[in-house]
């Protein structure tokens, strides 16, 4: 990829899923999980003195603010959440996204079922979602001794091996 030609921005959505929309046969079973692919585009990016062109978007299942956390540290500079929200929605998962047929009124056109979908009470759980993992990730970040969640570093993370051993993310993507 040619320096002068490189997009603005890469989004890394992984193999950890899809939307209920997506055909079950490639909702779990491809693509690589976040936490390999992650470091490895953006140690690529980096090998190729492109990082700081292009822009790194984690997704993929990114719900929590240990999440959000881990892969700001890893190297992403925004992180999209889709399932937290759709969550802090109401999402069941009933997996009838692309039927027009979802019980809580969030993926229909059906009116009867829209019914379940009310504005007022809903903006409120989405804003408090939204406020909530901000403050949580704030909180990660200041303890792990950086001012700002965009300061965090993989020296901040370690990872538990299969056998129960802590180790330094550093050791398993150096960047």
């Amino acid at each position: 990829m040619a320096r002068a030609c490189a997009p603005d921005f890469i989004t890394i959505d992984s193999g950890d899923g899809g939307t209920g929309a997506a055909p079950l046969s490639l909702i779990d079973n491809m693509g690589a999980p976040i936490e390999e692919s992650l470091p490895l585009v953006v140690d690529l990016l980096n090998r190729f003195k492109l990082r700081d062109r292009i822009k790194v978007i984690a997704s993929g299942k990114l719900l929590n603010p240990v999440d959000i956390a881990w892969a700001l540290g890893a190297g992403a500079d925004f992180v999209n959440s889709a399932r937290g929200f759709m969550f802090s929605l109401g999402c069941i998962q009933a997996m009838r996204c692309n039927k027009n047929t979802c019980p809580t009124g969030i993926t229909t056109h059906d009116k009867r079922l829209q019914t379940g979908l009310d504005p007022i009470d809903k903006a409120s759980r989405v804003s408090h979602y939204a406020l909530n993992m901000h403050k949580e990730v704030n909180i990660i970040a200041r303890s792990c001794g950086v001012s700002d969640p965009r300061l965090l570093k993989r020296e901040h993370m370690r990872f538990i091996t299969d056998n129960g051993i802590a180790v330094n993310y550093t050791e398993l993507y150096p960047g």
